[in-house]
């Protein structure tokens, strides 16, 4: 089974299992794709970070996360979210796709190689693609902004030429990688041409930092929830945030509430504030060794009773906190043998820093935009330091094999959207299809609202809405399916061999199932 946002991605991905490739090279398929076809979330000069897991046991994170320039300075002001102000860390997608295929090959017996399995995504690059609904809504949604942005739209203003979008350069850059390699990006010709061009932008990224950008191999955080073992990636991802609402939600007796429900609703966003007040701890552990010691805190027995007990089911918690906002892209694959990755990609904001590095296609990200300027701050920027990441895919174990595989976009609405699903999934017995389909919320600010009021899916009744109101939320609604509420997919593997799959409604995702 493959889910992505794109049936192109998609059908690449069921190419490979097809033709007898494994999980993580169907998704390395899946991602260069992506990264073609999603400009508007992911690409070439993005992140990603996967979880994998077999039915042998094995269970790794793969942190795809580039670090800030050797070079950098921190600004007396905030860090823009655009240009090439923006563009302060490196880019670690396709070293993630080189390390997860290293690891293929060493526990999976994988042989695919990288250059057939990129091979896809150079075509769409170069012969061109339809542009997605998600990407017109976008494109439009940054009508007034994108103009100003250098290059941005001789290559992506596709409303001005309807029919395919043609990637040039972006192509000539993917053919460079499946002839030299997947390090080609970090070191010689085409590396060299990333550097010169970053310069040209104005970006404090050189080539010895292209040269310095390495995934990180690491083991997973885990919590039981009723019986299930949810993984999420370390810092300096939220995966504990995740975690720590699913913990403390599993302190109630959800058979008490139905989804959509007032009761649900609230208890939901109630957990969800309770685990985002000690998140802001959470940053790269390689400069302060305590932040792996405040993601354990966070998945203490004590601390998850405690923050149960504040809860209060007849009375919202004021929320004047400040939010992320982000894209990104999730998918999944599951092959016959059990083998599943689930994988997040990204370029931060939508369209990134919104500047395409001259000369090679690639629309870098602005994910230093991410890091503090205030000293002390635990995400403080810091040359060679990874900023606080809201990429979280997950997986959930049960009887020691691979139960689901699910992830979502959407910044901090990823462990808001997560938690909707997974009780969905584990405590209401929901197909994939059925789990996508439940109204949503969003707590804090969004592109289009930055009031710090509960977001309200239109699907939800509007009794339930009013009780939220009651219960002392500011309650604004949005549209039933509006992509603002993020684009999710789950994959579930059943015990007796069945596999379910499904990418959500509110975007342009498809699921792909594959049988021998």
């Amino acid at each position: 089974m493959v889910v992505s946002p794109h049936p192109l991605a998609t059908e690449a991905g069921r190419s490979v299992l097809a033709g007898g490739g494994n999980a993580i090279e169907a998704a390395v398929a899946v991602g260069a794709v992506l990264a073609v076809v999603m400009p508007h979330f992911c690409g070439l000069g993005g992140d990603a970070v996967w979880l994998v897991c077999d039915r042998e046991g094995r269970s790794r994170c793969f942190l795809g996360i580039g670090q800030a320039a050797a070079g950098v300075t921190v600004p007396k002001d905030a860090i823009p979210t655009r240009g090439p102000s923006s563009m302060l860390t490196s880019a670690c997608a396709v070293d993630s796709w080189g390390h997860a295929l290293t690891f293929s090959g060493a526990n999976w017996a994988g042989r695919q190689s990288f250059s057939d399995l990129i091979s896809p995504a150079i075509e769409l690059a170069d012969g061109g693609y339809v542009p997605s609904p998600s990407q017109d809504f976008w494109l439009d949604f940054r009508a007034d902004d994108h103009p100003a942005w250098p290059g941005f739209s001789e290559i992506f203003n596709h409303r001005s030429d309807a029919g395919l979008l043609r990637q040039p350069e972006l192509a000539a850059s993917l053919q460079r990688l499946a002839d030299d390699g997947y390090r080609s990006f970090y070191e010689g010709p085409l590396s060299q041409a990333i550097a010169d061009g970053l310069t040209k932008t104005g970006s404090p990224l050189n080539a010895q930092d292209l040269a310095a950008t390495r995934t990180r191999e690491v083991d997973p955080l885990t919590l039981d929830y009723r019986g299930t073992l949810l993984l999420a990636p370390p810092p300096p991802t939220q995966g504990c945030a995740t975690l720590a609402i699913m913990g403390i939600l599993s302190r109630f007796d959800l058979a008490q509430t139905s989804p959509g429900t007032a009761a649900r609703i609230h208890l939901l966003v109630e957990a969800t504030k309770q685990a985002f007040l000690k998140r802001s701890s959470v940053a790269d552990p390689d400069f302060d060794t305590r932040n792996n010691d405040a993601a354990a805190a966070m998945l203490e027995a004590g601390t998850l009773d405690a923050a149960a007990r504040r809860i209060d089911p007849t009375c919202a918690t004021p929320w004047p906190h400040p939010v992320n906002s982000a894209d990104t892209v999730f998918f999944a694959v599951a092959d016959p043998q059990g083998r599943c990755a689930s994988v997040l990609q990204s370029t931060y904001f939508d369209w990134g820093s919104g500047v395409t590095v001259p000369g090679t296609g690639i629309l870098w990200q602005n994910r230093g935009a991410a890091f503090s300027t205030e000293p002390g701050h635990p995400n403080y920027l810091v040359p060679g330091k990874r900023p606080f990441y809201t990429l979280n895919p997950g997986v959930a174990i049960r009887d020691g094999e691979p139960y689901l595989l699910y992830g979502t976009q959407g910044a901090d609405g990823q462990p808001q959207t997560l938690s909707v699903l997974l009780t969905s999934l584990i405590d209401d017995g929901m197909t994939p299809e059925q789990a996508l389909a439940q109204p949503r919320f969003l707590l804090g600010r969004t592109f289009s609202d930055s009031r710090d009021s509960l977001k309200i899916e239109g699907s939800v009744r509007p009794q339930e809405a009013e009780a939220l109101s009651a219960l002392g939320h500011e309650v604004a609604m949005l549209p039933a399916l509006s992509p603002i509420f993020g684009q999710a997919g789950v994959i579930h593997l059943s015990d007796d061999g069945s596999v379910e799959g499904a990418h959500d409604p509110r975007g342009n995702g498809s699921a792909a199932g594959f049988s021998l």
